[in-house]
């Protein structure tokens, strides 16, 4: 990100959807928006994975549903190649299966295409930060069924006991969808001290994203 000339960082955003009216308006509006520059759209996965390799945006604002490669496989794939790049992942509707195949692919965003522009900002500039954002559904949909695959595991030692008593703390509050403001509230640390916390979990758990951690924290029974 930089600022261009502004002082105001400019997060670089890529459009994936195969319906080229909504794919035009959705570019037309963000790029109106302070400190959002689109740096391309496209109307196929095959060929997000493509452009993300070319022009490296920070976020990938993508479509679900797709013809010749759906936006969960585009998420996985970018992902794969390019870790760093958050995916927000738009949908008609939020179908659990859908909500729960994106972000496994590793997105670190759920949203209906309903969702206000001034809300999808809002989610956009959480995204770049590396913050999750989910549609009031979508995180009744996630939470529901991880907690209900929860009741017959148990953490895996291995993976937790990576992890101080401090960045415990730290997962069963990222579990409970507070973000590092909060965080840093509750454990009465800084907010940068709550952000290195944070990066150290991903880290040392081998997840793309606090969305990721949350999935794993309710998994394993630490939430």
């Amino acid at each position: 990100m930089d600022d261009g000339g502004s002082g105001e960082p400019v997060i670089r955003v890529l459009v994936v959807d195969d319906h080229d009216l909504f794919r035009t308006g959705l570019t037309s509006l963000l790029s109106s928006e302070a400190g959002i520059d689109v740096v391309g759209q496209t109307s196929g996965g095959r060929a997000a994975v493509r452009l993300v390799g070319e022009l490296r945006p920070e976020v990938v604002v993508m479509d679900v549903r797709m013809p010749d490669l759906s936006g969960v496989e585009a998420t996985r794939a970018i992902m794969a190649a390019h870790p760093h790049t958050h995916v927000l992942v738009l949908t008609v509707a939020s179908d659990d299966a859908d909500v729960a195949a994106a972000l496994q692919a590793g997105a670190c965003g759920f949203l209906a295409k309903d969702t206000p522009i001034d809300s999808l900002v809002v989610a956009i500039r959480a995204a770049s930060s590396g913050a999750a954002w989910l549609s009031p559904r979508a995180a009744e949909v996630v939470l529901g069924r991880l907690r209900t695959v929860t009741a017959e595991q148990q953490p895996e030692p291995s993976a937790l006991e990576l992890l101080s008593a401090r960045e415990l703390d730290v997962l069963r509050l990222i579990a409970s969808g507070l973000e590092n403001s909060e965080i840093a509230d509750a454990l009465n640390i800084s907010p940068r001290t709550a952000k290195n916390h944070v990066s150290n979990i991903l880290a040392k758990l081998g997840l793309p994203s606090r969305v990721q951690a949350a999935v794993y924290a309710v998994r394993k029974g630490v939430g």
